[in-house]
């Protein structure tokens, strides 16, 4: 199988052995971040640095002023990578070492736009806003997005994109210091507390059919026995239900499916609008429509009308790589199977070969590698044998 490896611009910025050193993993693609949420992160083989601090999300290379004048949201630019154009300088890189750049492009996740600008984050039931996950249901918000979409994603030299957080973003963050964990959400109450009322969302809950205060005081109910501590642990639609009750579930799920969806296609037609001829446009997604997050919960059919195909959590155990690939499963199109490929950080380099094999009779037919610049010099060539075997 066709594999890639996920890089940031600042591990190939400054160190001249790079692009080769990757290339030397046996991947054909990199998927190169051009715009990207807050992080800290190691580079254990950089010659300047060994930890980048990207202090808000950004893009990595200069920003079209003739698209952003004027506009209230616009994209920040990045300040801790040198140059002007660390996207484009490491993009070069990398094509020289005969590798395919395709852009990583994060959308709905950015804590500072709604530091900045609050009115455009998820409210939840509570009135809490979330500033790291902008509402995809506000019409300013969503112009934005597409439009980073379509100039994140269309970088010179870029061959395709990947769009991560291209649906809603709730409850969970994983990002900066979580102190979340003390109470124990199933993926029913994850939903719930992922569940937006903002302006825009009550009144799409209204059109849908419900009184938006009645449905916000509906979901605090169902989340009291969580702060008991006598949650229900169920998942899936049944889950959701049996916590909200039939009628607030249908609600809901068809209104954020119906936002959702749209935003997906217009972010996808932005991007093929600016791009050339044969630009790959894939989705990072999760088979489930009304999760959220990095794999934004999508619906198999429509995505894979949409785009040109999915890119997949597969690390953990075969259960959970069967239940992510099988809707996709017979459907053509792209379908790439991400490993974690960093032991410190949950992914198992060593188990890699067998893995990518299980994915592959499930259907998948391309790798992703989950991250080259963050894994061990161990991990990393545990990478390059098992990618060897596989061919």
């Amino acid at each position: 199988m066709r594999a890639g490896a996920f890089l940031y611009p600042w591990d190939v910025v400054g160190d001249p052995d790079a692009a080769a050193r990757i290339a030397d993993l046996g991947v054909r693609q990199v998927t190169l971040a051009s715009a990207y949420h807050s992080t800290r992160a190691l580079t254990p083989r950089h010659p300047a640095h060994r930890v980048v601090t990207a202090e808000h999300a950004a893009v990595m290379y200069p920003p079209d002023p003739g698209r952003w004048a004027g506009r209230a949201l616009a994209p920040y630019r990045q300040s801790w990578t040198a140059g002007d154009d660390p996207y484009g300088e490491a993009a070069g890189a990398l094509a020289a070492a005969g590798l395919e750049v395709h852009s990583w492009v994060v959308l709905a996740h950015s804590s500072r736009l709604g530091a900045e600008h609050p009115d455009t984050s998820v409210v939840n039931a509570y009135g809490d806003r979330y500033p790291w996950a902008p509402c995809i249901a506000r019409p300013a918000v969503r112009a934005y997005l597409v439009d980073l979409a379509a100039e994140a994603a269309v970088r010179p030299g870029a061959r395709g994109t990947e769009l991560e957080s291209c649906g809603w973003y709730g409850f969970a963050h994983l990002h900066a210091h979580d102190k979340a964990a003390g109470v124990g959400f199933g993926d029913a109450a994850q939903y719930l507390m992922s569940l937006c009322f903002c302006a825009d969302c009550r009144q799409g809950y209204q059109e849908a059919g419900a009184d938006p205060g009645e449905l916000s005081a509906a979901v605090r109910r169902a989340l009291e026995p969580a702060w008991s501590g006598a949650g229900s642990s169920e998942s899936g639609r049944d889950g959701i239900e049996e916590l909200l009750g039939p009628g607030a579930t249908d609600v809901t799920l068809r209104w954020r499916g119906r936002v959702a969806r749209a935003f997906q296609e217009e972010a996808v037609a932005a991007v093929r609008a600016a791009a050339p001829p044969g630009f790959q446009v894939l989705l990072h997604a999760d088979p489930v429509p009304y999760r959220t997050g990095a794999n934004a919960g999508v619906e198999a059919d429509h995505i894979l009308a949409v785009a040109d195909g999915v890119v997949l959590p597969c690390t953990g155990p075969d259960a959970a790589r069967e239940a992510v690939l099988g809707p996709f499963a017979g459907r053509g199109r792209v379908r790439a199977a991400t490993f974690g490929i960093v032991t410190g950080m949950g992914g198992s380099p060593r188990t890699l070969e067998r893995d990518a094999a299980h994915a592959a009779s499930l259907g998948a037919n391309q790798l992703r590698l989950y991250h080259a610049g963050l894994a061990s010099n161990p991990d990393l060539e545990a990478v390059a044998a098992a990618l060897s075997r596989l061919g």
